[in-house]
């Protein structure tokens, strides 16, 4: 039986209904009876639900109770200060307190979902790959520092005897629900925004990593971690060949660091007299022109018949999704 926090999330979804479709019996911990509408609900029908979250110790003891392996996809994304406090509770706090139960419960074994932003960023950008140290920058996000902090609770619950391995996805590309998450890249272009960032970046299709999780869940491989990247475009190609799956106008305006420091100022402003969230801050500008590249050979060494789906075959397919209107397109 496996055990899944974060299943009703964009990737966590994903995770379930491979694990559905391939016959695990899958238990998931959730807060509310809303679940996403992009995974069918045949798929949810046979999922063991427990209310609750990492944060709450008597769920987790509960959830817990009989798994043979824990998926720990839970995590807060978030640029925006207001997050912070939470996204540092349930990213760092709630994955101490999985790997705490996993160890009193005896669980065979653990997939923890971190990020390519814990293994972090220099000011200079460059290549990136697992054997790269954590090192303080102005570049790291809190999102970033709060996933590094997550990692090393792993990193002891492994000096403990939990068999566990690490994966660190770069952005997430699919089908979800584009209001939040990275899906709302694809709904920036198809409402038509016009600029660009010169920013470089790592990207990867859902589909994929959810591939990934099952792969390492039935190795044996523990106590290593392994990067998860189809490839690493520039924000531009990105935004153009998102644009050109919806038949929209391609951004035409490179933005700069200066013109970047502006719109978060005027964000900022908007969110406080609206109350709507910012869709730009200073840490999320700062990755937008950021250009690190994430390598993916060890993956592909490990599982020689595992391979990612192309970048422009990903985007195509989110977008045909998108563009059906399964989930509104409206704001």
């Amino acid at each position: 039986m496996v055990l899944i926090t974060g299943g009703t999330g964009f990737l966590g979804s994903y995770i379930i209904r491979l694990l559905v479709e391939k016959g695990y019996r899958v238990r998931a911990i959730r807060r509310s009876n809303k679940l996403p509408p992009w995974i069918p609900g045949a798929v949810w029908d046979k999922v063991e639900w427990v209310e609750g979250d990492v944060l709450d110790v008597v769920s987790l003891e509960d959830a817990m109770e009989g798994a043979d392996t824990v998926i720990h996809a839970a995590a807060v994304v978030s640029f925006v200060k207001k997050d912070r406090k939470n996204m540092y509770r349930v990213n760092v706090e709630g994955t101490a307190n999985v790997v705490n139960m996993a160890l009193e419960k005896n669980v065979r074994r653990l997939v923890h979902i971190s990020s390519v932003a814990a293994l972090g960023r220099t000011a200079n950008g460059g290549h990136v790959n697992e054997e790269k140290k954590w090192e303080e920058s102005k570049v790291n996000t809190h999102y970033a520092i709060s996933k590094f902090k997550a990692e090393l609770h792993v990193w002891r619950g492994i000096s403990e005897g939990l068999e566990a391995v690490i994966l660190n996805p770069s952005t997430i590309l699919g089908y979800g629900d584009w209001h939040s998450s990275s899906c709302a890249i694809f709904k920036n272009v198809y409402n038509g925004f016009k600029w660009y960032t010169p920013g470089i970046n790592g990207f990867v299709d859902v589909d994929d990593v959810a591939k990934a999780v099952v792969l390492f869940m039935e190795s044996n491989i523990s106590e290593q971690r392994f990067i998860l990247n189809a490839d690493t475009w520039p924000f531009k190609k990105l935004q153009d060949t998102i644009a050109d799956g919806f038949g929209k106008e391609r951004p035409s305006k490179k933005t700069t660091p200066f013109l970047l420091g502006i719109a978060c100022q005027l964000e900022k402003i908007k969110s406080f007299f609206t109350g709507k969230r910012p869709l730009l801050t200073k840490e999320s500008a700062r990755v937008a022109v950021s250009q690190t590249w994430f390598e993916n050979d060890k993956i592909l060494k490990t599982f020689p018949g595992f391979s990612f789906i192309p970048l422009e075959e990903s985007i195509k397919k989110a977008c045909k999704k998108y563009d059906a209107g399964v989930i509104t397109l409206q704001p």
